[in-house]
């Protein structure tokens, strides 16, 4: 199988895994089998899906071939595929966060961005050198579609209006 790499695209594939140790280690092992390049991982293991199952989003990226042979394997091996489909991530957004991160739910506000605004997390750090009682500040840093940075930002200042979180964001324009 000697494909160009230069073929290889971004994709994301939406799993749900039982809350069982060495799920998500299973279902990691097609991807390196099968020639994928992991890009990123959100798994939380505080939600449950409406089946009782943990929802994981994998972003990785393969050639059309070995991303189908990825796909097959893991349906193969019993691992439950709720999405698999191309992503269109091709920009890249960084924001920092300021506030009480930690007291005001920072699963839950990582969360709502991501499904406000269709966007993968691919980083984020955490600083608090007080302890969780303090203000804390974080970096994120966010897979975005083309042309969505204004609507992702939109998004992500009315979550920080609602919590009273501070956001810094990039530069724009020819300096950025």
């Amino acid at each position: 199988m000697n494909e160009p790499q230069s073929e290889a695209k971004a994709y994301t594939i939406r799993l749900e895994l039982v809350d069982e140790p060495g799920e998500l280690l299973r279902a990691l092992h097609p991807i390196g089998e099968n020639g994928g390049n992991l890009l990123s991982i959100y798994h939380e293991r505080g939600h449950i899906t409406p089946r009782g199952h943990i929802p994981v989003e994998i972003d990785l990226e393969a050639t059309p071939k070995r991303y189908e042979m990825i796909v097959d394997t893991l349906r193969e091996e019993g691992i439950n595929v709720i999405q698999a489909g191309t992503e269109r991530y091709s920009e890249s957004l960084t924001v920092l966060l300021s506030g009480d991160l930690v007291d005001t739910g920072l699963s839950d506000t990582l969360t709502r961005i991501r499904e406000t605004t269709n966007v993968t997390i691919a980083d984020f750090e955490l600083s608090a050198p007080q302890g969780s009682n303090d203000i804390s500040s974080g970096r994120l840093r966010l897979g975005i579609e083309e042309g969505k940075t204004e609507h992702t930002l939109s998004k992500i200042r009315e979550i920080a209006v609602e919590k009273d979180i501070r956001v810094i964001e990039p530069l724009s324009g020819e300096f950025a």
